[in-house]
């Protein structure tokens, strides 16, 4: 379902965000545990009761793998136009399986190494952000349900009265607003120490901290500062020396640009394979996205987790403190994946996976843990390519049907189906968004929109969660409030939270959609009054001349006193400048998904655009006047002044959107 939520919140997140979030995918299957280190989890949900297994799951071995990998990633690169691919697949304590596939560099035909490949897995670089948590956790120089302004040298407001804590953090509970301003940035030059960043881009807290999840990059990047501040370490040393170092993971660095002895085996990243190579991207919140590593290296990682943080004679982590970053938290439905701490669950074919999925523009990753299999699956490609379906998600399905096979899901629909879908059905916000910045007019595009299918009483996601044949994938009701694929094993349930709000949680639990209750935030409403304003405003721009020449070539001069010559003019210099904020405002969300985007250089230019819209917005006033003095001069044409009171609710209209979605905040956090 990673492509399904990327094109949900693709205009907000891929503006910048999505780079480095992951969007993530759903998976899971399920073995009986081998004896080897034992996991617990709290509340893990309860499995659907089903008809048994149907297929017999293919041996998880060395040589089936080769066998099944080498004849499916040639043929999936190629499709897909992906240069390379990394894969590595450990098993009850030791490396199963890594190889390279395709090209680093596909100019040059460099083929990718495991070993020693550095590909950049965006978001997974979380999970050693949060075992580096865990690791002072346990030590007792940090507490997780401890406010985090008391490890920190500035403020996080507790906006809703209540202080945000590493727990809210770790589960992406911290209540903070999306925020995309400079979080890649174009050069090692233009990055800025975390100490100097963080302050400076605080977003806004737009929820009670512990309530609602929306994945944040900026709250990671605090987790960071935190063991920065307590260890007293740079957080790429201490990476370094208490991770890197213990599990000998010798090709793997946070550091921008790379360090001198692991620049060569760094892997060219592409959009497409045929297009050509992208720069190295920089990341400015470094402990969300910024690590480069081997398959090879991030199998050690996978080891220490899977084994409760031991990695053959070195322990990371005490078994007990795994076991709780392991743990299912609370607050997520019992029917649905929940966070965990850092981690979050992918269950998928009836087993419990726990994983944490990356990307930047042009590398895209996964790493999965089958706790209870003793089995770690680590995935990177460094190109997006041009499937519809994410390769990593149809990969990582592949390894699970053909060595983990789930039963076959039968639930009956239940007989509230269709009151249930009417109720359910509507328009939702994503959580991790922006509310309150000049980039909150991207919610509206972001809208997700449920429809009741009335022949079977299933529901859909208009634009979203769809088969890879395009078709939308409909959900049928198979228990109170929860609704999954007819085909396959994607859920969506609704819960309300404490002020009645109908709440969406999908199968990634890192953020949720909730329903649209206010008319004037509604696609529907927004794009009429848009789309009614900016069209009048364009037509007197363009039938100002039009007019002139039919009035000359008819030999009809335009009969207007003086003043209602200087208000026409007016009129006309009005529809141009809010016309002008328009085009600002487009070509600035077209340069945020560029490495850099405006940055905080931009500031300036961006101000006076808005300095453009404020002075459209007192136009305003002076249209409805216009509008009112021409009706008082029975000279004018009666459509003449109907046309201008067309034009006074036209520039209100428009003034009232820029202002609701707080384009015109001069407030740039965002």
């Amino acid at each position: 379902m990673p492509r399904e939520i990327a094109r949900l919140s693709r205009k907000a997140v891929a503006l910048g965000a999505w780079l480095i979030c992951a969007p993530v995918r759903g998976q899971g299957p399920a073995v009986k545990p081998p004896p080897a280190a034992k996991h617990t989890s709290a509340a893990t949900p309860s499995l659907p009761d089903t008809a048994a297994k149907t297929i017999s799951p293919a041996a998880l071995t060395a040589a089936d793998l080769s066998v099944f990998l080498d004849g499916f990633m040639p043929q999936q690169l190629e499709q897909a136009d992906i240069a390379g691919a990394t894969v590595a697949v450990v098993k009850d304590g030791q490396l199963l399986f890594a190889r390279g596939y395709g090209y680093s560099d596909y100019e040059k035909k460099i083929p990718v190494s495991a070993e020693n490949t550095l590909f950049r897995p965006g978001s997974v670089s979380k999970l050693f952000t949060w075992t580096s948590v865990m690791q002072l956790v346990e030590q007792g120089k940090l507490q997780l349900d401890r406010d985090v302004n008391d490890y920190i040298d500035f403020k996080i407001p507790a906006t809703w009265g209540k202080p945000t804590t590493l727990r809210d953090i770790m589960t992406h509970r911290s209540g903070l607003e999306e925020t995309v301003k400079e979080l890649f940035v174009a050069s090692d030059k233009d990055l800025t120490p975390i100490a100097q960043y963080l302050p400076t881009h605080l977003p806004r807290q737009i929820f009670p901290p512990g309530t609602i999840p929306a994945y944040s990059n900026y709250a990671t990047t605090v987790a960071a500062y935190i063991v920065q501040r307590v260890s007293g370490q740079p957080f790429e040393d201490y990476v370094e020396q208490h991770i890197f170092q213990p599990l000998n993971m010798t090709h793997a660095t946070f550091r921008q640009p790379l360090p001198e002895n692991l620049k060569p085996f760094m892997s060219n990243g592409y959009s497409r394979a045929s297009q050509g190579p992208k720069p190295f991207e920089y990341v400015e919140v470094a402990p969300a996205g910024s690590l480069s590593a081997s398959a090879e290296s991030m199998s050690h990682f996978m080891i220490a987790h899977l084994q409760n943080g031991r990695y053959n004679d070195v322990q990371i982590l005490k078994p007990e403190t795994a076991v709780q970053m392991h743990t299912r938290q609370s607050g997520w439905p019992s029917t649905m994946n929940a966070q965990c701490l850092g981690f979050y669950e992918e269950s998928r074919n009836g087993h419990r996976i726990i994983g944490h999925a990356g990307d930047t523009e042009v590398f895209h990753s996964d790493l999965h843990l089958m706790l209870d299999d003793n089995v770690g699956f680590f995935v990177s490609y460094n190109s997006a390519g041009r499937d519809d379906a994410s390769p990593r998600e149809v990969l990582f399905q592949k390894v699970l049907d053909r060595y983990f096979p789930g039963p076959a899901l039968n639930d009956p629909t239940l007989a509230t189906a269709a009151d249930d879908a009417n109720q359910v059905a509507g328009s939702y916000e994503v959580s991790r968004g922006f509310r309150t910045n000049v980039l909150a007019v991207l919610t509206l595009l972001d809208e997700a929109k449920i429809v009741v299918d009335k022949k079977d009483n299933t529901i859909f996601v208009d634009d979203a969660f769809k088969n890879a044949n395009g078709v939308p994938k409909h959900f049928r009701e198979v228990g109170p409030m929860l609704f999954r694929d007819v085909d396959g094993q994607d859920k969506l349930a609704f819960v309300k939270d404490a002020n009645g709000r109908l709440l969406l949680y999908i199968d990634f639990p890192f953020m949720v959609f909730q329903k649209i209750e206010n008319p004037l935030n509604k696609t529907i409403f927004n794009y009429l009054v848009l789309g009614f304003s900016l069209g009048v405003l364009a037509l007197n721009l363009l039938l100002w001349p039009l007019a002139a020449i039919l009035r000359r070539h008819y030999g009809k001069p335009l009969t207007l006193d003086p003043r209602a010559r200087r208000m026409r003019m007016i009129l006309h210099v009005i529809c141009a400048i809010d016309l002008l904020f328009v085009i600002g405002f487009a070509l600035i969300f077209s340069s945020l998904d560029k490495a850099g985007g405006l940055g905080a250089q931009g500031d300036i230019w961006l101000h006076l655009l808005q300095v453009i819209g404020v002075l459209g917005g007192i136009a305003a006033l002076f249209a409805i006047l216009a509008a009112a003095v021409s009706w008082t001069d029975k000279q004018q044409w009666v459509w003449y002044r109907v046309w201008n009171v067309l034009l006074g609710f036209a520039c209100v209209g428009f003034l009232w959107f820029t202002f609701h979605w707080h384009m015109l905040n001069f407030n740039l956090r965002y």
